[in-house]
């Protein structure tokens, strides 16, 4: 009698957590070692690498390994194309504020403590009961009864546990501690001529020993620049001069930001100089860079859903609190910002959007049957 062999069951890979793990699998079943020859090889897998580091730069994350993977897809990107303010971003808030009275903006007035769930009275008016207590540094304090919190995930990330009194609830604690946030720098260089092409737009920078197969250097000191992406030409030259942008992002990022001008100035340098092959490139005249992880109040640049997180902690993220929907006292503490939008984290209009978001929440709290509170 003849036997049936069953054949040994092939070890079933685990599914990929982060956008790295699963990138890398595929560039390894996807890109052939024998066509073209192992230097078209070398330098598809280095394109591929500058590829990645680009990721990073729009994640703004140290490595796309940190990323999750199955969240990632939530994230939704606008069609049409960026929107370019003449006057610089600050001409959008400018614009906004100035439907504001005058006086009611404070400035350089940073907070210590927001303390909630309370009963604080103003003086000489014992009448007026507030949930809501604003200290600032300075020692001023203003009492509220609804406060929005648009600080960024990284300020959160390092003073939530003493910002508020009592502590946020073990939930948000965790959403907060769970989801991501990195840094993602610019660094403009000015030059008194140009060395590219009238209407070049971009340049990009792949270096040719790299590999996303393959571990990059944990040398700071002697690498940190071969994160740089590359240069965004600022058109026209007209309007902004002879500039270019690099963005760079991640630890080598944050380590940049530790350096003087005069270094991030002379390594640029030497980096064109290399790019070019022009030994004689004239040296930018003046640098000017982002320093968003070394800011106390941004602690780096803009949030993304970190592995062992989901678009879950950013909603909780975003829940108003007290938690008890039946509180006498409700919407004491709201939350906006770009880390609390989840399917525009990381951008200018998700922090726009969940602004308007809190305000709403307001609004249709006002228009209930009990009289509007003091703001």
């Amino acid at each position: 009698s003849a036997t049936a062999l069953t054949p040994p069951a092939l070890p079933c890979e685990p599914p990929a957590l982060s956008v790295g793990q699963y990138l890398r699998a595929e560039i390894a079943r996807r890109v052939p070692t024998s066509a073209g020859g192992k230097d078209a090889w070398r330098l598809q897998l280095a394109i591929l690498a500058a590829c990645l580091k680009l990721e990073c730069c729009i994640s703004g994350t140290h490595s796309m390994d940190l990323v999750a993977l199955e969240p990632f897809g939530e994230y939704v990107s606008l069609p049409g194309l960026d929107c370019t303010f003449p006057g610089g971003y600050s001409s959008l808030p400018d614009r906004m504020l100035s439907a504001l009275p005058e006086g009611v903006l404070l400035l350089s007035k940073a907070v210590r403590t927001i303390r909630w769930r309370g009963s604080f009275h103003e003086e000489g008016d014992e009448a007026r009961d507030f949930p809501v207590q604003v200290e600032c540094e300075d020692g001023d304090t203003f009492l509220a009864d609804h406060v929005i919190v648009t600080v960024p995930l990284g300020f959160l990330k390092e003073h939530h546990q003493n910002f508020f009194q009592p502590p946020l609830p073990e939930r948000k604690a965790e959403a907060i501690r769970r989801l991501g946030f990195g840094t993602n720098n610019k660094i403009f260089l000015e030059f008194e001529k140009p060395f590219w092409e009238p209407q070049q737009q971009l340049l990009e920078v792949v270096w040719e020993d790299e590999s996303p197969l393959e571990e990059c250097s944990a040398d700071l000191e002697a690498n940190w620049f071969k994160k740089l992406i590359g240069f965004v030409v600022l058109q026209p030259p007209e309007q902004h001069g002879h500039v270019l942008c690099g963005f760079i992002a991640g630890k080598e990022s944050e380590y940049m930001e530790t350096l003087s001008d005069a270094e991030v100035l002379g390594t640029m340098t030497r980096v064109l100089r290399t790019l070019t092959g022009n030994p004689c490139l004239p040296a930018p005249r003046s640098v000017l860079r982002s320093q968003w992880h070394s800011a106390p109040y941004t602690r780096g640049s803009y949030s993304y859903v970190a592995v062992g997180s989901s678009g879950d902690d950013i909603d909780v993220l975003a829940q108003p609190l007290p938690e008890d929907p039946e509180d006498p006292r409700p919407l004491q503490l709201l939350f906006a910002g770009e880390a609390t939008h989840r399917t525009f984290y990381s951008t200018t209009h998700g922090a726009l959007l969940s602004g308007w978001r809190e305000a709403d929440r307001l609004n249709q709290l006002f228009e209930g049957p009990s009289p509007p509170p003091r703001l």
